[in-house]
């Protein structure tokens, strides 16, 4: 069955024209994948095995509207072209300007196909004909971690040529056909072409070559896909049948304690459902012999917001600070510059979410909380070693990073103000106790997940090779035993919309 990807409307405007894509937990899907795999491995070069996977990735993302085909292809040769002149310009005056064409004309459509409803709302009052059209032209899924791929591979390119770099992220490329094709793999890998992970150009291309069937890691494939089609359709799913009561006008029913509750429950279902995903992207991806990188790393035991950054969506901190923050000037230029860099950068990683000023503001009250955590770094209460510091550290991060997760919640941020004024009004009602045993059965999974993290982490470390050799496979086919008898309604994947 295909599903909706959610778009957000803007101001007044309309929704933007949905689309019907293919999901990791469809059917289609797994048909896909079983054949993919079958010619994969049949195939007897790896040239012939990345155009499997490029014919296949290309299937999968032009599954209900192939015309979005175009734009992608666009962005495959613009970054292609771009990367190829830097990599063969022997004039640093050109390899600048091409390294600059690749990285402007990518955000130019990133801007274009993502924020050009955000700018009409903003600064004009009414537009109508032509660009009035182009407004409703539908959000292309994935563009912005397509093009986040296309700056990497640019930029990596240009660094290492400009640094003197024999090994060039790119390799030994002998033609610009081949270039071309590897650029387009590089881009449609299915696993993380619509949601990521990011993966930096300088660690992908050099995995490209021959793969064979006995160099699969079995078990970590197996693994991975196992608790991310558990986070997802066992917890994220059916947390998302609760966590809609935040949601305007059916907030107005629940006493303020049953909103806390259920704000609980949508911070544990965002998190299943990203980590979910990534996981399933790394199991997928290791099946066809390709690392990807960790995205989520237990983020809600960090006890500090950089550490939090650090263990969340991990791959898009680290493209931020690799691409943005550091080019700013990082941490070395100063304390209040420090500050401002932090600030716009978590700003931008708040725009990149979502085409709505509650992203950016989203992006500033993570900023805002490692700027002020910067300025406390020093005091008793974060260098304090003692248990119970710790746990209200943690519980610290938890509840300010869960009061974000309200504007992704409701991107329309009247909706926002609404939801505290029902706080406020209801803060007598009487207290319901069935949705919140529901949001605790299904918000287990995720604290013992958490919790058993840190008990692997905790000495002596027998127990836990001990867990992962006894232990660890009857609790992965317990898992895979209530995917399949308690899978929620399937709703598409939270990050399909960014």
């Amino acid at each position: 069955m295909l599903y909706f990807a959610n778009t957000e409307s803007k101001g007044t405007w309309p929704p933007r024209p949905g689309g019907a894509w293919m999901l990791f937990t469809d059917r289609t899907f797994f048909l896909l994948l079983a054949g993919t795999f079958l010619f994969y491995y049949l195939a007897q070069s790896a040239a012939w095995q990345i155009g499997v996977l490029l014919v296949a990735s290309l299937i999968f993302y032009a599954w209900s509207q192939p015309y979005l085909l175009l734009l992608l292809a666009f962005s495959a040769v613009l970054s292609s072209v771009t990367s190829y002149k830097v990599d063969r310009s022997c004039d640093p005056v050109w390899r600048r300007a091409w390294a600059g064409a690749g990285v402007g004309i990518n955000l130019l459509v990133l801007i274009f196909f993502k924020y050009d409803r955000l700018i009409a709302t903003t600064f004009l009052a009414n537009p109508g004909g032509l660009f009035g059209a182009m407004l409703m032209i539908p959000l292309p899924i994935g563009i912005s971690f397509y093009t986040f791929h296309g700056i990497s591979l640019v930029v990596d390119v240009f660094r290492a040529r400009q640094r003197g770099d024999e090994k060039c992220p790119i390799g030994d490329t002998r033609s610009f056909f081949d270039h071309c094709k590897r650029t387009f793999f590089y881009l449609t890998f299915f696993p993380q072409l619509v949601a990521g992970p990011i993966v930096k150009a300088k660690d992908f291309y050099p995995q490209m070559g021959r793969k064979a069937l006995r160099d699969i890691h079995w078990y970590g494939a197996v693994k991975a896909l196992i608790i991310g089609f558990f986070l997802k359709s066992v917890v994220a799913d059916n947390l998302a049948q609760q966590t809609f009561v935040l949601q305007p006008p059916y907030c107005y029913a629940y006493s303020a304690l049953n909103l806390a509750a259920v704000l609980f429950g949508y911070s544990i279902q965002i998190f299943s459902d990203f980590a979910g995903y990534s996981l399933i992207a790394i199991g997928l991806a290791r099946l066809f012999g390709y690392a990807l990188p960790d995205n989520f790393r237990f983020p809600y035991i960090s006890q500090t917001f950089s550490e939090f950054w650090t263990r969340w969506h991990m791959s898009l901190s680290a493209w931020l600070r690799d691409y943005v923050y550091y080019p700013l000037g990082g941490n070395r230029k100063g304390r209040h510059r420090t500050y401002v860099n932090l600030l716009l950068v978590m700003a931008l990683g708040g725009l990149w979410h979502g085409a709505s000023w509650s992203y950016a503001l989203w992006g500033l009250w993570h900023g805002s909380a490692l700027a002020v955590e910067r300025v406390f770094r020093e005091t008793r209460f974060y260098l304090s070693r003692k248990r119970w510091v710790q746990i209200s550290r943690c519980l610290l991060v938890f509840v300010v990073v869960t009061l974000g997760w309200l504007l992704f919640k409701l991107p329309d941020f009247s909706q926002v103000r609404e939801l505290a004024g029902v706080f406020w009004q209801n803060r007598h009602q009487r207290f319901s106790m069935t949705v919140p045993l529901l949001i605790s059965v299904y918000s287990a999974p995720v604290i013992f997940y958490h919790l058993l993290y840190q008990f692997r982490m905790t000495p002596p470390r027998e127990l836990a090779g001990l867990w992962s050799t006894r232990v660890e496979p009857w609790v992965l086919g317990l898992m895979l035993g209530i995917i399949a008898l308690q899978a929620g309604n399937p709703v598409p994947f939270i990050y399909f919309q960014f």
